[in-house]
């Protein structure tokens, strides 16, 4: 049996130790970063409700300063995005998608320069439901990625925010006059996936004081407005609608992120 000296025992352990601990940090920074990455592909859906959104109420000239600001800025946002997960994610599907998403992007930020017309955001809904699917779908495969599947929670709270805006946009699109069944339908839909998340959200064990006080906020501002969504046809006070919605859509965004630091903590 060979003998080693108890210095080098000592050494060899102690290298055992810091490979260990090297490895533990090394995955723990990439879970965390993958909370993060999900973050922002989960803001993608939203951002691509929010453009088409912003358009329709600009375009219908309610609050134009604020909407027209609102719909450039988003544009921006969507694009700086877009260069973070092409650069920070080393997964060929979602690369793949990202070039099928550059050109739906590209073209709705064209159309965003134009007048307003009917033609126009009939495209500009065709363009952010592509936007939203790809994003979807992105979401999907980070997720997939994680083998702890904690983001999950990270996802259900981003997904919120995207149907605050999903919601706010068949609201207008249907005053702009796209009155059809589909868009009836998807207002429905998105409204009672909201109230279904935002139920499983209160539940949640991971909340924190700051996270419970949030969703009592949302709540709240959901009052004021459900009812304005669940009577599409009724109509009226687009001004209160816009407000609103965009301050669910800030709390969420905030509960996302609490989230997003409560899974790195």
């Amino acid at each position: 049996m060979k003998y080693f000296p108890k210095s080098t025992l000592l050494f060899v352990l102690a290298m055992a130790l810091l490979t260990l601990g090297n490895s533990a940090i090394a995955k723990e920074t990439q879970d965390n970063n993958l909370a993060k990455l999900i973050d922002i592909a989960g803001k993608q859906r939203m951002l691509s409700q929010k453009i088409a959104k912003a358009y329709f109420f600009y375009g219908q000239g309610i609050r134009p300063d604020k909407t027209r600001k609102q719909l450039f800025d988003s544009i921006k946002e969507f694009d700086n995005n877009y260069e973070v997960l092409k650069n920070k994610v080393n997964i060929q599907g979602v690369q793949d998608m990202l070039v099928y998403i550059d050109m739906a992007k590209s073209e709705l930020a064209q159309l965003a320069k134009e007048p307003y017309s009917r033609e126009n955001a009939s495209l500009v809904l065709d363009y952010s439901e592509t936007m939203l699917e790809g994003s979807q779908d992105i979401v999907t495969r980070l997720e997939n990625a994680s083998k702890l599947k904690k983001e999950a929670i990270v996802n259900l709270a981003g997904r919120q925010r995207m149907l605050t805006q999903r919601i706010a946009k068949y609201y207008i699109a249907y005053q702009a006059g796209f009155r059809d069944h589909n868009t009836v339908e998807q207002l429905k839909t998105a409204v009672s996936e909201f109230e279904q998340a935002h139920a499983t959200l209160r539940k949640a064990k991971r909340n924190t004081p700051e996270i419970d006080a949030e969703l009592l906020k949302v709540e709240k501002l959901w009052k004021v407005v459900a009812k304005f969504y669940k009577d599409v046809e009724r109509g009226g006070l687009p001004v209160i609608v816009l407000a609103t919605t965009d301050n669910i859509m800030a709390s969420m965004n905030r509960i996302t992120h609490q989230y997003v630091e409560v899974l790195g903590a």
